[in-house]
């Protein structure tokens, strides 16, 4: 996205780009969706006039303000979408550690409260899908970057008692699926053997190193072939693997962070082809994602 042509005065305006599209990437699960939120954000500040924007006494919460609304208008016409979707949807993938915003002090026990490092991790994204979009708006500017109940009921168009009530049902959906992760670096030796294994069409090592409910799902967008169906239990989806192994022979299955943690990514002539998130907890691999619609690749592009 081209930035528009700013005076020196306005930038600030500009400085709060990168905590914006993280927070919409949050809101939102996709970063060309988080980008276009943004230019429209951007493109409505520079409609007011000089006298309207000097009138602004805080700029940046002018800007997330109606970035969360874009936000939240977008959820709610992204549900019947995704109601004709082919397959599973699935967050859009990131590659590398992804370093968006620094959030807000907080007196919040540390033990509930929700980093911003796991909030951008896919586990975390997949189970935000499950909440309404007012829930997750209200979850998101609260639990995980700090906005007070007064500010969120600003920007939501609600009550601060109502938007604390849908933080709360949100967290209890939350912590009633949230699993504590393995350390990255127990992460990442798993993910190596797995690759290991996998490239080795191994399947007893695969069903080793899968929780015996290990749940596996792959996102084709209806524009490349993937299965339309989760697939659980570690022997269907050890299973599933040693058959995707045949079409993948031949191209280069190399670890990559994904989200902030360790992945995989299988590239074809240097061009990345699938991109596979894990959550890791305990000793064993408990989900994987699976993305190859290339829509939800570009960011994948000479990354």
């Amino acid at each position: 996205m081209n930035e528009p042509t700013l005076d020196p005065g306005l930038k600030a305006i500009v400085s709060e780009r990168r905590q914006l599209i993280g927070l919409a990437y949050r809101l939102i699960g996709s970063l060309s969706e988080a980008e276009d939120v943004v230019q429209e954000t951007y493109t409505r500040w520079y409609a007011l006039s000089p006298a309207q924007r000097e009138a602004i006494e805080s700029p940046g919460a002018w800007l997330t303000t109606v970035a969360s609304r874009i936000c939240l208008d977008l959820l709610g016409s992204a549900r019947a979408r995704r109601e004709r979707y082919v397959g599973e949807w699935l967050p859009e993938p990131l590659p590398g550690h992804v370093e968006w915003a620094t959030g807000r002090p907080s007196a919040v026990d540390p033990a509930d409260r929700i980093t911003l490092d796991e909030s951008i991790n896919m586990a975390f994204l997949v189970v935000l899908e499950s909440l309404t979009p007012a829930e997750r708006v209200a979850f998101v500017l609260h639990d995980v970057f700090r906005y007070a109940f007064a500010e969120v009921a600003e920007i939501v168009g609600r009550s601060p008692a109502a938007c604390r009530q849908l933080a709360s049902s949100a967290r209890r959906r939350i912590r009633a699926t949230r699993v504590v992760p393995a350390p990255v670096a127990t992460q990442a030796d798993l993910v190596r053997e797995f690759k290991k294994a996998w490239e080795a069409k191994d399947i007893q090592a695969l069903i080793g190193l899968l929780d015996p409910d290990v749940k596996a799902a792959s996102d084709g967008g209806g524009v490349v072939r993937a299965a339309l169906h989760p697939f659980e239990g570690s022997d269907e989806v050890a299973s599933y693997l040693i058959t995707l192994a045949q079409w993948t022979s031949g191209l280069d299955l190399v670890e990559r962070d994904v989200n902030g943690l360790p992945g995989l990514v299988l590239e074809q002539a240097g061009q990345t082809v699938a991109v596979f998130a894990f959550h890791v907890s305990g000793d064993r691999i408990q989900h994987i994602w699976g993305m190859r619609n290339p829509e939800k690749l570009r960011p994948w592009s000479g990354a």
